[in-house]
């Protein structure tokens, strides 16, 4: 995290205070914008479903709108063998709730959504904000079978208890034995 207030560009004083320092009082020739443009937010506005007009200020996110994370997954074909590799490698930007306390234990639960389901899931690991799995999971399947189904993702806390925090899916029709790399969102889970 870079500290804004000590920035010595020039003629940067109206963005390099912070606006979020709430130990120096306002000045009257700071203006604030906003992350989406250069606009003064005061002046920002944003139509919503309905059509009408919002200030920028006065949204806030719902549940369903919250950013959750993302996960970075690697799939390939090998057809000679038939096996599907599916490489779980990383969790970024990952939110949970308050519940599931400072630092669970996660993991990623993988499920093919054959008509026998094919279940997986990678270690557990301490939970923080960016995660490293790094574990490639292999399975003998016909490729035929493959591209009808997809690949779900479900993130679970292990500790303090277990609970699926949020998930992610992948449709199967385009494997190859080219290697390809997907980064996923990270949804609320479904009900």
């Amino acid at each position: 995290v870079s500290d804004l207030r000590s920035s010595t560009l020039p003629g940067s004083l109206d963005v390099s205070r912070s606006m979020f320092d709430l130990r120096s009082p306002p000045h009257r020739s700071m203006k604030r914008y906003d992350s989406v443009s250069s606009v003064p937010s005061s002046t920002s506005s944003r139509k919503d479903s309905q059509g009408s007009n919002r200030s920028l200020d006065t949204i806030t996110l719902s549940g369903d709108e919250r950013d959750f994370g993302r996960l970075n997954v690697k799939l390939c074909y090998v057809s000679s063998v038939e096996q599907i590799w599916i490489t779980v490698l990383h969790c970024k930007d990952l939110c949970w709730p308050s519940s599931c306390g400072e630092n669970p234990r996660i993991c990623v639960k993988g499920i093919l959504t054959l008509p026998k389901p094919v279940h997986f899931k990678s270690s557990a690991k301490e939970g923080s904000s960016d995660i490293e799995f790094m574990e490639t999971f292999v399975f003998a399947i016909k490729l035929q079978s493959l591209q009808a189904v997809r690949l779900v993702f479900k993130i679970q806390t292990q500790t303090p208890r277990k609970k699926t925090i949020g998930e992610c899916s992948l449709a199967l029709q385009e494997l190859s034995s080219q290697e390809s790399s997907h980064w996923l969102d990270i949804s609320p889970p479904s009900k």
